[in-house]
């Protein structure tokens, strides 16, 4: 979908505008409970296991100069591949879905014209952007980034500066749980960081950038979120834009960042299809994507997203462990064989493994010890194959 190769500049903007999200804000505002010293170290533990993850995966793209999809055939195979391909489409519709609902909504707390109006709106700006191709956006999403840079300046100073903190009651989370709320963000763009390294001039050095960009500015999302909901008292984020004057600047906030988001989860469920069949085109996959995805948006209600993470979590973190473990520690490439059964066998115990770990608190979260274990297994089979 594209020859040009992108500067880390390019790399850069791509991620920060991944990371400023209405969604993420809205996850933020889960942590308040914990109080904001303990909600922050759990943002921060979180990112930081999630992001280390996230440059990996983005490195063997980078290295290999093949998209997210077809690193997996390298560990399970060329037809094993393909469930992962489809998996991940499935989740990019989904989470394309979402972002536009939250789009919608935050954009009508500010606006009553509409859900289904705001969603047509959103959706629209997406294909657009999707036409105009990731390698042509240039000055345009120079433009966008500032203009949200700016923004979410003056949401942060509203937040922080104008409010007051709040002595919170209520049931929370865990602090385990908590980080794994963390690294559930990160963990989502696992399956396809690879997909933007891949075109990079430098890849290593791209890499590193787009984790600790995207790193950074999802803990930003994270503690305005949080920030909201401890120092307003104020979970909807579109209600803290109106008490605070912002008005049209809110409406910019909340379509531009929804757009710059969703627009990388429709381009790779465009570049994901590419690997299930040669003949698909990619770009026209993805406007398809945006167009499914407002059609769910507007159809049905996604207020709670957090089984949604888990089960993402659950699906991709034994996937990338696996990848892993046989690119930096075996030194494998499967992929001119149809399916690797035994790497595909450990994804199914990470997977089981993954399931039950979510009934364990543990303060690290189930994410890190998930792969952990998931990538011994792998070498240790392997291992014991080459020895018999």
């Amino acid at each position: 979908m594209g020859e040009k190769r992108t500067s880390l500049r390019e790399n850069g903007l791509i991620w920060f505008g991944a990371g400023v999200s209405i969604a993420e804000i809205l996850t933020g505002t889960y942590f308040a409970p914990l109080g904001f010293g303990k909600g922050l170290a759990a943002i921060l533990l979180g990112h930081v296991i999630g992001c280390v993850l996230l440059a990996l995966a983005g490195l063997i793209g980078g290295r290999t100069r093949k998209s997210a999809m077809e690193t997996v055939k390298m560990s399970f195979g060329s037809r094993g591949g393909l469930l992962f391909a489809l998996l991940n489409i499935v989740q990019l519709l989904g989470w394309t879905a979402i972002m536009i609902y939250d789009g919608a909504l935050a954009a009508g707390g500010v606006w009553d014209a509409g859900r289904w109006v705001w969603c047509l709106v959103i959706g629209g700006l997406i294909v657009i952007w999707l036409l105009i191709g990731i390698e042509n956006l240039g000055r345009v999403n120079t433009a966008s980034m500032a203009l949200l840079f700016l923004l979410t300046l003056v949401l942060s100073y509203v937040i922080f500066c104008k409010g007051g903190e709040l002595n919170l009651t209520g049931e929370g989370m865990s602090f385990g749980a908590a980080v794994e709320l963390a690294v559930a963000m990160p963990l989502s763009w696992l399956p396809l960081i690879a997909d933007y390294t891949r075109e990079a001039k430098e890849p290593a050095k791209a890499t590193a950038v787009s984790a600790v960009v995207y790193g950074v500015v999802s803990c930003w999302m994270y503690v305005i979120g949080m920030g909201a909901a401890i120092f307003t008292a104020e979970a909807d984020i579109a209600a803290i834009m109106v008490k605070a004057g912002l008005g049209v600047a809110g409406l910019l906030i909340i379509v531009f960042s929804t757009v710059t988001t969703t627009f990388l989860d429709a381009w790779s469920a465009g570049i994901s299809s590419e690997s299930l069949s040669a003949k698909l085109s990619g770009k026209w996959v993805a406007v398809g994507a945006a167009v499914l995805g407002t059609a769910g948006a507007i159809l049905f209600p996604m207020d709670d997203i957090t089984d949604f993470l888990y089960l993402i979590g659950s699906v991709f973190a034994p996937m990338v462990a696996v990848q892993i473990a046989d690119f930096f520690f075996l030194h494998r490439d499967e992929s001119g064989r149809p399916v690797d059964w035994i790497n595909m066998a450990v994804w199914v115990l990470g997977f089981v493994l993954y399931r039950y770990l979510m009934t364990v608190d543990i303060p690290v979260g189930n994410t890190l010890p998930d792969m952990a274990v998931t990538a011994v297994l792998a070498i240790a089979a392997h291992k014991l194959l080459e020895r018999k």
